[in-house]
Formats: structure tokens, C-alpha cells, sequence
């Protein structure tokens, strides 16, 4: 066989990869990982492309068109759930496609890769809900150890007791109970998955959010707030919403000269001595940033009415409007959200977090998406426990 054109591919596809990290290096913001992804995609669409030049073909217009029609819709407004379906289903076409393809040419690549999307799948299909609890278990363990014992840190805890009891009940219950209940109770792991689904798809355009790469013209940053410590003091969490932003603010002003103005966004809580934004003022004083290039906004009690206020805010000042908001990278989605309801035009930069905090973080994000569109979830729900109690009922009568 000649595998010119494989080894070719091979080639560029390293030397663009390496050539990518060298140019990333250089810049203020090199996200090196995404460029890199970026640049191994466009480099096996065109060498599939080519493949079905030679072969007469334009199959891999579908998956491209599924593609096309999730950048524009995200690139029209980022902020929508709809973009994570959008992408998902462009993946779905995209296997499918890989499978057709290796039908159809028994290329080299094409079957590495499938071989490679196909014992991972198995792999989990065998070993993931093992793999998922114990890294639940892991990870509420060392959550508990440097973290506060409130419900929000529990909640790795709470779902891995959970799935442990359905997993324990599949192995020595259900086969006991009446058909009829049985059948009932299959509701269970449906509405599961369909929770699942909608969870996988709100992580899928979490994490593709995360890559936003803002322009150096901005003429704010809206810091959002966070509980202060002994009601006056910046809490780490916090304090990494406020450096995100400065960062930011330093790399405009050294690449263009152009300073921005931070906005702190923070009403005072009940168990606070003063405002947020006070505390995260007198913070960002103390890293060095002029006193005349911060806001405060000292009302807000939710991240919409931050947003809000913050709106208003700029709408008060004279010059530009162009906006960003700073928060913990796994916030900055759902808040893009509150922005987008509020109808202020401002994409999120996402402040590092501690790996061990970001699965309980996330699944707090989810149950406040879940709860954003509540009558939705309800319905379908409630649609699926409904075709079971039919079946359920059905069984009675066919026998």
C-alpha cells in the first residue's frame, strides 16, 4: 500500500502543532491547547476533504454544514444553551461520517481514529459508572477536607450516595419486585438519562465558552461579587475574580495603551459589614490600580441584578460601552446568560479554580440552569413518567 499521503498528513499536522506552540508562546494570552485543537481540526477536515476529491464524493458536506450552522449561531450570540446541541449534534454527524468514510475507503487515518472513539466509548460503557463513583467518593473526600461543610460542598457526596443506592436496588431489588412495579420504576434511569443529556450539553458550551478571546478595545470589565471574609475582606474566590480583571487590564493597556474602567459589582449581604464592591475596590487599590478607573455598583444581591445595575452604570457614563465581565471560570456561562437577559452586551473571562472545587461548582451551575427553565424540565419529565404509567397500566390487560 502507499502511504504517502498518510505520512504527509502526519507531517503537517505535527509541524502546524509545533509551529502553533511557538507562536502561542509569545503572546500575553497563548491558550496554547486551543489553538492547537483548532488548528488539528481544520487540518483533518481538509485532509478528509482531499480524500473525497479523490474519490468523487462530498459526504463530509454534511457534518461541515452542522458545523457551520453551530459557529453561526454562536458567534451570532454565545450565550445560549441551544450552542452546546448545536455542537453536540455536529459531533454526532461527524461520527457518523467517519464511519461511512472507512466503509467506503478503508483509509488508514480514518480507522485509527474510529479504533481510537471506539475503545474509549467501550471503555466507559464498561467501566464509567465504577470509574464515576469512585472519582465522586475522591472527590467529596477532599472536599470535605478543605472545604466548608455546607450543602453546596456536598454535592459530589449526595450524587455518589445516590447512584450507589439505584446501583444497589438494580442488583437486588428489581428482580424481586411485580412486573408492573418494575416497569414503573424504569422511569427512573430514562429520566436519569435525559437529566444527563441535558447536563453533558450545559458542560459541553461551559467548556467551549471558557475559550472566549475578548479584543484589547474594551472600555470596561464588570467584576461580579462574592461573599467577603468576616464580612469586610476579599475572599480568595473573590480575590481571583478581581486579578482576572486586572490581568486583563494590564494586557489592554500594555497592547493597545487604552485603559479600561473596572466596574465592582456587590451589594452588602446580611451577614456583611459593607458592600462587596467596597471590599473589591479597596483590593484593586491595593494592587496598584488608580483609584479614577473603578466603579463600584453596591446594589446588586443576585448576579441578573448585577448585570443590571451595571448596565446602568456605563449607560451613566460618557465615551464607549464595549464590556466584559470577569467571574471563576465555571460561573462565567450562566452568568452570560444573566447578561444577555439583562441586555447588556459583554462576554465572560473565566478566573482559574482549583481542580478538586470544579465538580461540585459545576453541578451547582447545573441545578441553577435546570431551575432557569424549570417548566421545561417539569414537562418532559412529567411526559416520560406518564408514558411508564401507561405502560405500566398496560400490562395489566395484555398478558
Amino acid at each position: 500500500m502507499n502511504f504517502i499521503q498518510e505520512i504527509s498528513y502526519i507531517l503537517v499536522f505535527s509541524i502546524g502543532n509545533w509551529l502553533t506552540v511557538l507562536w502561542r508562546k509569545r503572546k500575553d494570552d497563548p491558550d496554547t491547547l486551543f489553538f492547537c485543537s483548532l488548528w488539528s481540526f481544520i487540518s483533518l477536515f481538509v485532509y478528509l476533504a482531499i480524500i473525497e476529491l479523490q474519490t468523487g464524493t462530498f459526504y463530509i458536506l454534511l457534518p461541515l454544514t452542522f458545523l457551520g450552522i453551530f459557529l453561526f449561531s454562536y458567534f451570532k450570540e454565545k450565550r445560549r444553551l441551544l450552542n452546546g446541541w448545536l455542537f453536540n449534534i455536529f459531533l454526532l454527524s461527524f461520527g457518523f461520517y467517519l464511519v461511512f468514510n472507512i466503509l467506503q475507503t478503508q483509509n488508514l487515518l480514518v480507522g485509527g481514529l474510529l479504533a481510537i472513539i471506539l475503545v474509549a466509548a467501550l471503555l466507559i460503557g464498561i467501566f464509567g459508572i465504577y470509574g464515576l463513583l469512585i472519582f465522586l467518593y475522591w472527590n467529596a473526600i477532599v472536599v470535605l477536607k478543605k472545604e466548608s461543610h455546607s450543602l453546596a460542598n456536598l454535592l459530589t457526596l449526595l450524587l455518589a450516595i445516590g447512584l450507589t443506592i439505584v446501583l444497589l436496588f438494580n442488583w437486588f431489588v428489581v428482580q424481586t419486585l411485580p412486573n408492573w412495579l418494575a416497569i414503573l420504576l424504569a422511569y427512573l434511569p430514562v429520566a436519569g438519562t435525559y437529566f444527563f443529556i441535558v447536563f453533558y450539553n450545559f458542560l459541553t458550551i461551559s467548556v467551549i465558552y471558557q475559550f472566549n478571546h475578548p479584543r484589547y478595545d474594551q472600555d470596561y470589565i464588570i467584576v461580579l461579587g462574592a461573599g467577603l471574609i468576616d464580612g469586610q475582606r476579599v475572599s480568595p474566590l473573590l480575590a481571583q475574580r478581581i486579578d482576572k480583571a486586572i490581568e486583563f487590564y494590564r494586557l489592554q493597556l500594555r497592547a493597545t495603551g487604552k485603559e479600561l474602567r473596572l466596574i465592582m459589582s456587590g451589594g452588602q449581604g446580611a451577614d456583611e459589614k459593607i458592600p462587596e464592591a467596597i471590599a473589591m475596590k479597596t483590593y484593586a487599590l491595593s494592587q496598584g490600580i488608580p483609584e479614577q478607573q473603578i466603579l463600584v455598583e453596591t446594589n446588586s444581591t443576585t448576579t441578573l441584578e448585577n448585570m443590571t445595575f451595571s448596565k446602568e452604570i456605563i449607560q451613566q457614563q460618557t465615551g464607549g460601552s464595549k464590556a466584559l465581565f470577569s467571574s471563576n471560570n465555571y460561573h462565567i456561562f450562566r452568568a452570560g446568560i444573566y447578561a444577555r437577559w439583562a441586555n447588556l452586551k459583554a462576554d465572560g473571562i473565566g478566573a482559574p479554580t482549583a481542580f478538586y472545587y470544579l465538580p461540585n461548582a459545576f453541578l451547582r451551575e447545573y441545578i441553577a440552569i435546570i431551575m432557569l427553565n424549570k417548566k421545561r424540565h417539569l414537562l418532559i419529565a412529567g411526559g416520560i413518567a406518564l408514558f411508564f404509567l401507561f405502560i405500566m397500566l398496560l400490562s395489566f390487560f395484555v398478558r
